[in-house]
């Protein structure tokens, strides 16, 4: 039994099948008569072979973008440029909408002035940096019969924020913490 047939569970360990071209080109498009565009000359209805050899004389491939169009449009292009290009621009998707990241600052029931307006201004620059930042407030031992306090606390610093951030989750008691979420004011 060779490599690439089926064992006794039925799984197939031979080569798995290439991917795909997203796009027709050049002598793999099946059309007899495309409508051909792309810089430099205006589009034009012409045979396969003379959009091919017009794609040829720039040294550029012909690309059918539209093969439901009657008939099917084919541009003049820069495949391969064209793949990285739309590549690069899946990346750099990625990497923007990766950002939601979440930044925790945590608090406590009897925390002074001077160390709320210093946690507030890290919020700020997380905002900005268009984190979402989560605010803990943090109840220790018989502290937690204050927990009125702790809401308010919370609420004032929210409010602190409210030029560069807005409330996401309004204060909610888990266990000994209580949370509030901040989310970055989208720019305009």
């Amino acid at each position: 039994m060779n490599i690439t047939q089926n064992n006794r569970h039925g799984r197939n360990f031979g080569p798995k099948n290439k991917k795909e071209a997203q796009h027709r080109i050049n002598e793999n498009i099946t059309a007899q008569v495309v409508r051909v565009v792309g810089e430099g000359f205006e589009p034009q209805i012409v045979s396969l072979r003379e959009a091919i050899a017009l794609a040829d004389e720039q040294g550029l491939d012909l690309v059918e973008i539209s093969p439901q169009a009657n008939p099917p449009v084919c541009k003049v292009m820069d495949y391969q440029k064209y793949l990285y290009e739309q590549k690069k621009k899946l990346k750099e998707i990625k990497a923007n909408s990766a950002k939601t990241e979440v930044k925790e600052i945590r608090l406590s029931p009897q925390i002074s002035e001077h160390d709320i307006e210093f946690k507030c201004n890290h919020a700020v620059r997380f905002l900005q940096d268009g984190y979402k930042v989560k605010i803990i407030m943090t109840f220790r031992g018989r502290s937690i019969i204050y927990k009125d306090n702790g809401e308010l606390e919370l609420l004032k610093f929210a409010e602190r924020l409210q030029d560069y951030g807005k409330v996401d989750q309004m204060p909610v008691l888990t266990g000994r913490n209580m949370t509030i979420m901040m989310v970055p004011k989208s720019k305009k």
